[in-house]
């Protein structure tokens, strides 16, 4: 029988992993033990501490991982202060998942990849990465550019560094806004590191991170000569209820929450000027 998608079911945080001063990751199965639902690449889902309220995240664990979902949540709210102060085998209610993901299986296949994060943005592509990783020889070439303020604000870091970094036809370029003492890669911001590293304009760009972020970028890839029909973003930021009910993500025609939120450039060119 199709659950219901308005109602929760009960998760248990199983482990938190601090990523950096204001970014945990918690890892969620249901009271079963299990992962409680399967997703795509891109998807959301709903999480709430009763009593308090509940927020949309991204699901940044890959559909390959068979055992629970993983979130990457942002210290910025009432309902993360209270995530960020939950310990292990506490229990949250979790429903989904909401949205339409990353066309990995069809417009991704067999393409060379370029994604582009900066801070947070890293979290609703981990689990399009990761995807693409586990299924290797279904996509070309991998590039990955991904900046934040500081060393210290790079979220997975110890896993880009003894993974990513290692893998044969992946490369990984990161960055940080200002030079410090222990940093001997990359300094500088993400936009100008893209035009600097002129990718391939055949590449396919996924991008995520401060609207500043993406706008600067998107100027770059524009002059370097890329379509706007091959750079996909997520709009998960704007979803609120999830199913379509409050009209709070409604973009003229479209609906975050129901037509995305993942969308190309040009298909944004079609909508008012207000996302």
């Amino acid at each position: 029988m199709r659950r219901d998608p308005l109602i929760p079911m009960i998760g248990v945080v199983s482990h938190i992993r601090v990523d950096t001063p204001d970014v945990k990751t918690f890892r969620v199965i249901g009271l079963d033990g299990k992962k409680p639902f399967e997703h795509i690449p891109g998807q959301c889902a709903m999480l709430s501490v009763p009593g308090v309220g509940e927020a949309l995240f991204s699901i940044t664990s890959s559909p390959t991982e068979e055992a629970y979902l993983e979130f990457s949540i942002k210290k910025c709210g009432c309902v993360t202060d209270w995530l960020h102060a939950m310990t292990p085998g506490q229990q949250v209610t979790i429903r989904g998942p909401y949205g339409n993901g990353f066309p990995v299986d069809t417009e991704f296949a067999g393409k060379d990849l370029l994604f582009v994060a900066g801070g947070i943005g890293l979290a609703p592509l981990h689990s399009v990465i990761n995807y693409c990783r586990h299924y290797r020889d279904r996509y070309g070439r991998i590039d990955i550019v991904y900046g934040a303020r500081s060393k210290e604000d790079l979220v997975d870091y110890e896993e880009i560094l003894n993974e990513w970094l290692s893998e044969d036809g992946i490369n990984v370029h990161l960055t940080i806004d200002r030079e410090q003492p222990d940093w001997d890669g990359h300094v500088g911001f993400v936009p100008n590191y893209v035009k600097e590293l002129s990718p391939d304009t055949g590449m396919t760009v996924v991008m995520c991170g401060p609207p500043v972020m993406i706008k600067f970028t998107l100027g770059g890839l524009m002059e370097l000569g890329f379509p706007r029909d091959g750079i996909y973003t997520t709009l998960e930021l704007r979803m609120k209820c999830a199913l379509g009910k409050c009209g709070r993500c409604n973009i003229g025609s479209k609906y975050v929450c129901k037509d995305g939120p993942v969308f190309r450039f040009d298909q944004l060119d079609e909508l008012p000027d207000e996302y």
